[in-house]
């Protein structure tokens, strides 16, 4: 009887009132970003993410915000349950940051138009050489506690096990000279999986981790480079496992 009055204030209250939301802060965001992407690109974001969890009555707990450093650029890399993770990094991590995502969700009406004008890094998956080039580009905005969130796994598990990491965090990490943050998301896959059409309720739990160093690559011939990478992926592939083997 719950989860069905839980299904009936979902489609009657919190989904409308989160399609507004939505579309009011990608309007803000796109107005106020003509004038400051740093400031307008990520505040209204944060409300947002909040809004989310508040009014879809979502429990969350933080661990680990004493690891963020005020004032220093992460590569922030989290594993990917949900659609639902951007609602969380946007309201809970805590720092002001840009995505990297693939460049068609930059066509989605209202939040795609968003994060174009917000100055997210859109990139082509397709290609290395002009996923590199985009990242460069937006190299300039990543300083004085700008950071950038990717989920190495490079899309939504399909079963609620984490996915093998690709390299693209790690070589950001690498060419920009950031320490990669580690992030944990657990709950998200039961709040709403890639193969549901509803919200469930349940505690999500984020764990940010001890930042990881950047390890240089001046010197490496380009095997010792992708060895490092590597290196470094499967550390931070660990770190969040073991969170997640430990439940919420």
């Amino acid at each position: 009887m719950i989860k069905i009055l839980y299904l009936i204030y979902q489609i009657c209250f919190a989904l409308p009132v989160m399609i507004a939301v939505t579309i009011l802060v990608a309007l803000t965001t796109m107005i106020g970003s003509v004038f400051n992407d740093r400031f307008w690109g990520y505040w209204p974001g944060m409300i947002w993410g909040r809004l989310f969890y508040a009014i879809f009555l979502i429990p969350i707990r933080i661990d680990g915000r004493e690891n963020i450093v005020k004032g220093q650029s992460y590569v922030i890399a989290a594993n990917h349950q949900s659609y639902w993770d951007a609602f969380l990094m946007y309201g809970f991590v805590g720092i002001p940051f840009k995505w990297v995502m693939k460049k068609e969700l930059g066509k989605i009406p209202f939040v795609g138009w968003a994060c174009y004008m917000a100055g997210h890094i859109l990139i082509e998956r397709s290609s290395r050489v002009k996923s590199m080039e985009s990242i460069r580009k937006a190299e300039s905005k990543l300083k004085n506690g700008m950071s950038v969130v990717i989920f190495p796994e490079g899309t939504r598990t399909p079963d609620g096990k984490m996915g093998r990491f690709k390299r693209g965090a790690f070589l950001i990490s690498q060419e920009l000279g950031l320490p990669i943050l580690p992030v944990t998301i657990d709950g998200n896959y039961d709040v709403m999986s890639r193969h549901a059409w509803h919200v469930t309720w349940h505690p999500v739990h984020m764990t940010i981790h001890a930042p990881i160093p950047a390890q240089p690559n001046t010197g490496l011939t380009e095997q010792e480079q992708t060895a490092v990478m590597n290196d470094t992926a499967q550390k931070v592939s660990e770190i969040i496992q073991g969170t997640l083997d430990k439940g919420y």
